[in-house]
């Protein structure tokens, strides 16, 4: 299972490089911000789950091969982004390489960020695996949104940490239920994948405070 955890984690390095590479070409960064914002997007929720189970350094300081995924994934973006005929897919507002990598490295970063803080001894306590999970998912689109001089996706649209939630949720429930661990991944994070990708495409968002309703009570809420 070690293995499979290793593996997914390399595939969810790629996805998140590519969304904050992608979102990098879109802000007209050079090349160094590209490849910045691949690495941050990759390792950022891994280095506060690191931090948050008091693993210092965190992995990606040691690991090196998280990181230089994540530089050859982002060195890859730009590369490709640097040819007219495909440049108009990572330029899109709403492109969506960008989506689909978010959504893949969501889906499993909640699932190995829960796994890390099961198999860290923690597996009675499910709020803190759960949290593991959700601040592996959205940790790394946190700082990308941030370094951008955006509120954070996370915060304000399209359900995203609760579909990290759900899908860390559901891998833990399944976990302790026994259920094959392979099976339980590949169902969490299917789950996770697909509510971010429905919540994309149908605008689905958690409630807020009606426009109208600070407009005629400014002094409220």
């Amino acid at each position: 299972m070690d293995y499979l955890l290793f593996f997914a984690e390399l595939v969810g390095t790629v996805a998140f490089a590519v969304s904050g590479a992608t979102l990098a070409v879109q802000k007209r960064l050079d090349l160094f911000g590209i490849v910045f914002f691949g690495v941050v997007a990759a390792l950022g929720g891994g280095t506060m789950r690191d931090l948050l189970l008091g693993h210092t350094p965190p992995r990606m300081f040691y690991n090196y091969e998280y990181v230089l995924l994540a530089v050859a994934t982002a060195l890859m973006v730009f590369v490709a982004a640097k040819h007219e005929t495909i440049l108009h897919i990572f330029n899109k507002a709403d492109s969506f390489l960008f989506n689909l990598s978010d959504a893949v490295g969501l889906g499993i970063f909640a699932v190995t960020g829960t796994q890390t803080g099961i198999l860290a001894g923690h597996e009675k306590n499910a709020f803190f695996c759960i949290f593991l999970g959700m601040t592996t998912a959205v940790g790394g689109g946190i700082l990308r949104d941030m370094l951008c001089g955006d509120i954070p996706m996370v915060l304000r649209k399209h359900i995203y940490a609760v579909a990290a939630i759900a899908g860390s949720s559901i891998f833990y429930v399944l976990d302790l239920l026994g259920f094959d661990s392979g099976l339980s991944s590949v169902t969490a994070m299917a789950v996770t994948i697909l509510m971010r990708l429905l919540a994309r495409h149908y605008r689905w968002n958690l409630p807020r405070v009606d426009e109208t309703v600070r407009k005629n009570n400014p002094g409220g809420l």
